[in-house]
């Protein structure tokens, strides 16, 4: 065994490490999220073990609407790094086919692969379990489109890091959702976080959609404006998602690196 080869080795892979911002934040990224993530869940359970009569449909039915999120967010990112693994991402830029174009075509397609995933699983809930989502009622309609608006515009943003700082960024784009799990009070009140992170929390179409959710679950109380208020909040960060888009493409232009994407 020749430990000068494998100190070389190892010392190539550190230096990928070193060089690549968002390989070190990977590394960091998913104990810290699964210890604040599981850490508030646990606080929950321990504080308010008896708020809910019917736990195990309230806690499905996050995870069946926080899956369409994760799904929209992914199936798009997915779509764009097709083209990179294909090596087909030079000849989408060269082809005579505008950016909004392509955002438009991601975006569509992303809701039938959402859909695929969800329906079924939605479907199982309901013998297996006895959880339907549907019990939600018309405002599931509301729910769904603004956690779709949310969630390509998730999609957008790692895709504009894709094209900023290439197929490195890759990571980022199967860890963007969980960052957002603890703030986005999913499976338990905001009033679990601590003061400060709620203000941060507030600012997230996330917290309004799922605190709706446990409302009409538990009190079946509707409370149209709160949804409103969510469906505003997705579309201007959508807007926010395609002028950064638009942003790292131009950006990516001028420094020539769109033509090595995909090599």
């Amino acid at each position: 065994m020749k430990w000068n080869k494998i100190y070389a080795l190892s010392l190539r892979h550190i230096y990928l490490i070193k060089g690549s911002f968002p390989r070190i934040l990977d590394l960091i990224y998913w104990p810290t999220i699964q210890i604040f993530l599981w850490g508030f869940i646990s606080k929950f359970f321990t504080l308010s073990s008896s708020y809910y009569e019917n736990t195990v449909g309230i806690i499905l039915s996050a995870a069946i609407l926080y899956d369409f999120l994760f799904r929209s967010s992914i199936s798009y990112n997915m779509m764009f790094l097709e083209e990179i693994w294909s090596r087909n991402f030079t000849n989408l830029f060269i082809a005579p086919i505008k950016i909004n174009e392509i955002i438009a075509a991601l975006t569509f397609t992303a809701i039938i692969r959402t859909l695929i995933g969800l329906v079924p699983a939605s479907l199982l809930a309901i013998p297996l379990f006895g959880v339907s989502i549907f019990k939600i009622g018309l405002p599931l309609v509301f729910l769904l489109i603004s956690l779709y608006i949310f969630g390509v515009t998730l999609g957008l943003l790692v895709t504009s890091g894709l094209v900023r700082f290439g197929p490195s960024f890759e990571n980022i784009a199967w860890a963007s959702l969980f960052f957002l799990a603890p703030l986005g009070c999913i499976y338990y009140p905001i009033d679990i976080l601590p003061e400060w992170l709620q203000l941060i929390a507030k600012l997230l179409p996330l917290v309004h959609l799922f605190e709706e959710m446990r409302s009409i679950l538990i009190d079946d109380l509707v409370d149209y404006f709160a949804v409103l208020k969510a469906c505003i909040i997705s579309f201007i960060y959508f807007i926010i998602g395609i002028i950064v888009f638009y942003s790292s493409y131009n950006g990516a232009k001028l420094r020539g690196t769109l033509i090595n994407m995909g090599e």
